[in-house]
C-alpha cells in the first residue's frame, strides 16, 4: 500500500506539516497512530488545560499566528476490506491519517473504482468527509458509507452513518454544528467492482479524446484527472497553495437570474439548492487573476488558488483573501466563502 502512509518526522512548526508553508510555531504536537492514542491525546490536553487543534494532510489549512496549545496530527493509517458492502460493491474500511491520492491509486490497482474523478486532490482520508471534498462531477459523499469519530468531551467511539453527517457543497456537519466536538479516526467507502464512469465534466471527455481513448477505464480517468489538475494547479511541494481557497457560490435562482442578466456569460451549473456559479471567473473577472504581491499573490492559471511563493505571512495571505471577496462583492453583489479553514 506504498503511497497511502502518512508521514511522521519533519518538526515543529507548522510550516513543515501544511501545503501552504507559512511559518507559525506548535507549542506541542503529538502523532496519533490509533484510536487509544487519540484518546490519551484528548486526555493530555485536557488536563494541561490546552486548546486542541486537529491536523490531518494539511492541505485546507492557513495559519495567521503560532498555535497555542495541543495540535493532535491524525496519522493512523492502514486499508481492510469489511462486511456490509451493497451487492456489485466492496466496502473499505480505512485510516484517518492515510493520504487521500494513495487511496485512489491503491483502490484502482485493486479493481476498485469511483473515486478516479477525486485523483491528486491533497489531504488525508479523514478530512474528506468533513469537507465533502469533490471535483469534476464526484463527491465524496457518494461512495461513503460510514465515519468513526472520537467524541472529545467524553473519549467514546462513534459512528456517523451517512444521514448523520449532513453532507452538503464542501460542507457537513463536522464542519457546523459538531465543529470541534469529534476526531474522526476511520472512513469506510463503498467501491464499485464494476466501472459506472462519470465523465460528465468537459475537460475529461475532451482529455480522453485527445489521448485517443474510446473505451475509458477508471484508470484512464484518474489519469485524465491528474493531467487537467497539473495543468492547472500549482503542485504545492514547489509553489505553497491550499488548492482552491474559495468556494463555487450557490445563489437562488432569483439571486442568479438578477446576475445572468447583467453578466449573460457567467459560468454556472445546477445545484440542489440553486445555482453554483463559478467562483474563478468571478475572481478573473474582477482583475485578480495573477495579481502579484511579490511573496505571495493569486495564481496565473487559476484564480481560486492563493499561494505563497517563499516569506509571505498567513495574515498577508488571509489580507489578500478579504481583499478579493470584497472586489467580487463590489462588482457582482456575491459573497464568497473561504473554503481554507484559518488557524
Amino acid at each position: 500500500m506504498k503511497g497511502l502512509e502518512s508521514e511522521n518526522d519533519r518538526g515543529t512548526c507548522l510550516s513543515d506539516w501544511t501545503t501552504f508553508g507559512v511559518p507559525a510555531s506548535l507549542e506541542r504536537l503529538v502523532h496519533c497512530r490509533s484510536v487509544d492514542e487519540v484518546r490519551g491525546a484528548i486526555v493530555g490536553a485536557s488536563e494541561r488545560g490546552d486548546a486542541l487543534h486537529v491536523l490531518g494532510g494539511g492541505s485546507n489549512i492557513l495559519a495567521t499566528n503560532d498555535v497555542e496549545g495541543t495540535v493532535l496530527r491524525m496519522a493512523i493509517e492502514g486499508v481492510e476490506s469489511i462486511d456490509g458492502a451493497p451487492s456489485g460493491q466492496v466496502r473499505i474500511k480505512v485510516g484517518a491519517g492515510c493520504v487521500w491520492h494513495g487511496l485512489v491509486m491503491y483502490s484502482l490497482e485493486q479493481g476498485w473504482s469511483g473515486l478516479e474523478n477525486l485523483a491528486l486532490i491533497p489531504g488525508s482520508v479523514g478530512a474528506s468527509p468533513m469537507q465533502n471534498i469533490g471535483a469534476y462531477g464526484v463527491e465524496i459523499e457518494q461512495r461513503f458509507a460510514w465515519l468513526e469519530a472520537v467524541e472529545v468531551s467524553t473519549g467514546s467511539l462513534r459512528r456517523f452513518d451517512y444521514a448523520d453527517c449532513g453532507f452538503a457543497y464542501r460542507e457537513s456537519v463536522f464542519k457546523r454544528d459538531l465543529l470541534g466536538q469529534f476526531v474522526i479516526t476511520h472512513v469506510a467507502f463503498d467501491l464499485l467492482l464494476e466501472p459506472e464512469l462519470c465523465l460528465d465534466y468537459g475537460a475529461i471527455a475532451a482529455g480522453l479524446k485527445a489521448a485517443g481513448v474510446d473505451a475509458p477505464t477508471p484508470r484512464d480517468v484518474a489519469e485524465v484527472v491528474m493531467a487537467i489538475r497539473r495543468e492547472k494547479l500549482p503542485d504545492p511541494a514547489v509553489l505553497g497553495n491550499a488548492g482552491s481557497f474559495f468556494k463555487n457560490p450557490v445563489l437562488s435562482q432569483s439571486a442568479f437570474d438578477r446576475l445572468k442578466k447583467e453578466h449573460p456569460t457567467v459560468p454556472s451549473y445546477d445545484a440542489p439548492s440553486g445555482v453554483k456559479v463559478a467562483a474563478g471567473w468571478l475572481i478573473e473577472q474582477t482583475g485578480w487573476k495573477g495579481h502579484d504581491r511579490g511573496t505571495y499573490g493569486v495564481h496565473d492559471k487559476q484564480a481560486l488558488v492563493l499561494v505563497n511563493r517563499g516569506g509571505a505571512s498567513g495574515r498577508d495571505i488571509l489580507q489578500l483573501s478579504e481583499e478579493v471577496q470584497q472586489g467580487v462583492f463590489a462588482k457582482f453583489g456575491v459573497q464568497l466563502e473561504r473554503e481554507v479553514n484559518i488557524w
